[in-house]
């Protein structure tokens, strides 16, 4: 094109949307619509500046770039790939609607909570604490056989061609129902080898019924293992305690170290509720990690409405998301050498960001991933599990369609307009679906305060990626991998 035709260009553009970041001493670019990062070198840096005072008609970008070295051609490239990648867009684009709900989506995990009893009386317990959910009463407290056979069935059913698919057991405490687990195990082993499929396993634990067998049935059938725990005996002890409020952790570090010493087969990771009085992160950390061995360690702040005792504030969260910053430095670190830190906080964020995740929900509750409770209740997910209110069907009669499609319309990020300017929502979606009702009492609420706390930790685990991809790529393959897994 000669600089006359370009002069007549009506075409006009402005930035698109994106994340701007620096990272061991390179641009990049996080493409919100997509999902993707993008590396900025000079030119690109040069388009982006040129438009950021005000949209610029594409003769003046065209002038912007040749004088900044560009021949016409290349800068004429540089423009169409800018726009073909929505870094740039011209003034008459039209934004991307979101896909609609196909009409069927495969079931890939089952979570079956096996009890809603518990051996333990956590006082922040979503299940039986004061923001509980659950509506119990007259409901079985233990699942049977048959319910469990027809949950694998019904599983096996919903999965469509998926060729590998998982089951998650889950409570109340998983083990008080431990008999039955292992009968899930050989009928669910069983169907999906006469169907030429895998089932994968795991299970969540307070720990304090394990034993050397049943350590070593978890072993052989090479089932996961997370175990709840939040730190050193004072802190573990703080609210996860039995009936008579004596503290658990000296029940279950012999078994926890037994169990990560003898479990073969899977590596053995830790959930840590963080509450106001657990909330030292790194200590927490240490112990787990270093001291106890668990392969990997995640937090969560206790999902609960504002005004518990347990809840933290605002000062508290700032605390833990500069620990999480001292951990993220430490993971960098270990990265870049080719080792695993272990906190799973970053791994997961960084799997996202590997895979292009661009989320139209927060998680795969209703959607990919279903809860059936002791009853036979269909959930969206094991935290509404025993809910009356938020049942989506029943294991005999299969999902009630237009309960799961209200549920997945208001939890979609389309039906979440405080989120629509966020550049974080690829990740985050609004966050989760039990937090924003427990909160706001909306599943399909955007949960407003974590806003800033979100957007911070994603901008560190965006710049982690950014210096992971430049100095050991590497690294990076085993996300991939987990993918394909």
């Amino acid at each position: 094109m000669t600089a006359t035709m370009a002069a007549n260009d009506t075409r006009a553009y402005r930035l698109g949307e994106f994340h701007r970041f620096e990272s061991a001493g390179a641009n990049f670019l996080y493409l919100v619509p997509a999902g993707a990062i993008f590396a900025v070198d000079t030119a690109v840096g040069r388009l982006i500046d040129c438009l950021k005072p005000a949209e610029l008609g594409h003769g003046k970008v065209l002038e912007n770039l040749t004088a900044g070295g560009l021949s016409v051609e290349d800068a004429e490239e540089l423009i169409a790939e800018m726009a073909h990648s929505n870094v740039i867009v011209s003034r008459d684009s039209v934004p991307d609607k979101p896909s609609p709900l196909p009409d069927v989506f495969p079931v890939q995990t089952l979570v079956m909570n096996l009890t809603n009893q518990c051996n333990l009386s956590c006082q922040y317990c979503y299940e039986f604490g004061a923001d509980k959910l659950a509506t119990p009463e007259g409901k079985p407290k233990f699942m049977d056989v048959e319910t469990a056979m027809r949950s694998v069935d019904f599983l096996l059913a919903e999965s469509g061609d998926r060729r590998s698919i998982h089951i998650t057991f889950f409570g109340g405490e998983t083990l008080m129902n431990f008999p039955l687990l292992k009968q899930v195990v050989a009928y669910g082993n069983q169907r999906a080898r006469e169907q030429d499929r895998h089932i994968d396993f795991s299970l969540t634990t307070n720990a304090t019924l394990l034993t050397p067998a049943i350590i070593e049935f978890l072993s052989q059938n090479n089932i996961g293992v997370t175990v709840s725990m939040d730190g050193p005996k004072e802190m573990h002890d703080h609210l996860r305690v039995f009936a008579n409020g004596k503290g658990s952790y000296d029940i279950i570090e012999p078994k926890v170290r037994a169990l990560i010493q003898n479990h073969c087969t899977r590596p053995i990771t830790a959930r840590v509720t963080l509450t106001a009085g657990v909330s030292d992160v790194i200590r927490i950390f240490r112990h787990l990690k270093q001291d106890l061995g668990f392969s990997e360690v995640g937090f969560a702040p206790v999902t609960t409405s504002p005004n518990q005792l347990y809840a933290i504030n605002a000062k508290g969260m700032d605390s833990v998301l500069d620990q999480f910053h001292q951990l993220a430095e430490e993971y960098l670190e270990h990265a870049l050498r080719g080792e695993s830190h272990g906190f799973s906080n970053v791994s997961d964020t960084l799997a996202e960001l590997c895979q292009g995740v661009n989320k139209s929900h927060p998680c795969g509750a209703g959607l990919g991933l279903l809860g059936v409770g002791p009853s036979g209740d269909i959930a969206p997910c094991h935290r509404f599990v025993d809910s009356d209110a938020h049942a989506l069907g029943h294991i005999s009669t299969g999902i009630d369609k237009a309960k799961q499609a209200d549920f997945l319309t208001r939890g979609n990020i389309a039906s979440k307009y405080a989120c629509h300017t966020c550049w974080a929502r690829p990740l985050c979606a609004g966050g989760c679906h039990h937090e924003a009702f427990v909160r706001y009492g909306d599943t399909g609420h955007p949960n407003l305060h974590y806003c800033d706390w979100i957007r911070d930790w994603t901008d560190t685990c965006l710049r982690i990626y950014g210096t992971i991809a430049a100095k050991n790529p590497g690294f990076l393959q085993q996300f991939a991998e987990r993918k394909a897994a």
